[in-house]
C-alpha cells in the first residue's frame, strides 16, 4: 500500500499590475479574498489565501503589481512588497495575459529569475482571445524567455483550467504537513480585510487619479455578540478629494458604505454596523513618514 503523502508551501502569485492576479486568487480559494478592480495596481500588500484540499495546503501569496513607475513614495513600496514576498517561497507563478508580454512583464519575470524559486507560468484571461491560435506561438515565445516549470492557460473568470493548475502546484511543493487549520482562509486581521474593502469600493467607483491618493485606516473594530461595530477613516490628499467622496448631501460616501458593509458581511458572515469619516493629508502618496503611518495598520492575525 502507497503511503500517502502531504504537501505543503508557500506560492506567490507575480506579474504585473492588472494582469489578473486577485481575481485568480479568489477563484482558486472558492471565494473572495483580495480586492479587485479593472484598474491597475488594486493591490496594494501581499495578501495570503490558504488552499486546503486532499494531498496537502498551497498557501498563495498575492502580490501588488511589479512596474517601472518610482515617481511616488507609494510606487515603491508597491514595488518593495511584490519583491520581499518572493524571497521565501516555495514556487512562484507568473501571470501573464494571453498574447501580451511587455516591458512590465519582462521587469516581474527578471525579479523572478533573481529571486531563484521554481517558476511556472500561468497565461491568463484565456477566454477574451477572438483568435485561439495565436496562443500557442504566444507559448512557444513564453517558454523561449524562462526556464519555466511548466505553462498552464486559464482563465480566473471561468475557471478554465484552473483544476489542472491546482495539480501542478500541488506536485511541486515539499512533502511536509499542513501550516494552518483546514478551515482557515487567511493570516491577515479582520481590521485589514475591512480596510481593504472599503478601498476596493473607492477603486471601482471614481476616475483613474482620486482612487491612487486614497487609503483606509480603521479605527475601531469591536467583536459585539450579534454585529461587528467598525468605523473606518478615509485619507485623501486634497480637500477637493474630500468633497468628491462625500457627494451632494453626503450621498456618494454613504453609497461607498453601504457596499463596503455589504461586503464586510458576506465575508465576516455576520451583521456590520459600519461609519466612515474622510480627512486631509496632504500629499502623503509622496511622503516616506506618512505612507508608513496610514499603511502600517495590523494586517496579520
Amino acid at each position: 500500500m502507497t503511503e500517502h503523502t502531504n504537501r505543503c508551501g508557500a506560492i506567490a502569485l507575480v506579474g504585473r499590475p492588472n494582469v489578473g492576479k486577485s481575481s485568480l486568487l479568489n477563484r482558486l480559494l472558492g471565494q473572495k479574498l483580495s480586492i479587485t478592480s479593472h484598474k491597475a495596481q488594486t493591490t496594494r500588500d501581499a495578501i495570503v489565501g490558504i488552499k486546503t484540499r486532499d494531498g496537502g495546503q498551497l498557501v498563495f501569496v498575492d502580490t501588488p503589481g511589479i512596474h517601472d513607475r518610482s515617481d511616488h513614495a507609494l510606487n515603491r513600496k508597491l514595488n518593495r512588497a511584490a519583491r520581499a514576498a518572493i524571497t521565501d517561497v516555495d514556487l512562484a507563478v507568473l501571470v501573464v495575459e494571453a498574447v501580451k508580454f511587455g516591458p512590465e512583464d519582462a521587469l516581474a519575470l527578471r525579479a523572478l529569475a533573481d529571486a531563484h524559486a521554481p517558476v511556472i507560468a500561468v497565461i491568463n484571461k484565456i477566454d477574451l482571445l477572438d483568435h485561439k491560435e495565436k496562443l500557442l506561438p504566444f507559448l512557444h515565445g513564453l517558454a523561449e524567455r524562462h526556464s519555466f516549470q511548466c505553462l498552464v492557460p486559464v482563465s480566473a473568470r471561468t475557471a478554465d483550467g484552473l483544476d489542472r493548475l491546482e495539480q501542478e502546484l500541488l506536485a511541486r511543493l515539499p512533502v511536509g504537513d499542513n501550516w494552518f487549520p483546514e478551515d482557515q482562509l487567511t493570516d491577515c486581521s479582520s481590521r485589514f480585510l475591512a480596510a481593504e474593502l472599503i478601498r476596493e469600493q473607492l477603486v471601482r467607483r471614481y476616475g483613474d487619479e482620486l482612487p491612487y491618493q486614497t487609503t483606509v485606516t480603521i479605527e475601531r473594530f469591536q467583536e459585539e455578540p450579534s454585529r461587528y461595530r467598525i468605523n473606518a477613516l478615509i485619507w485623501v490628499e486634497r480637500d477637493s478629494q474630500k468633497a468628491i467622496l462625500i457627494g451632494h448631501r453626503g450621498e456618494a460616501l454613504k453609497a461607498t458604505a453601504t457596499a463596503a458593509r455589504a461586503a464586510m458581511q458576506r465575508l465576516f458572515d455576520t451583521p456590520v454596523h459600519l461609519e466612515l469619516w474622510i480627512k486631509v493629508r496632504k500629499g502623503w502618496t509622496r511622503d516616506e513618514t506618512a505612507l508608513r503611518d496610514l499603511t502600517s495598520a495590523d494586517a496579520r492575525l
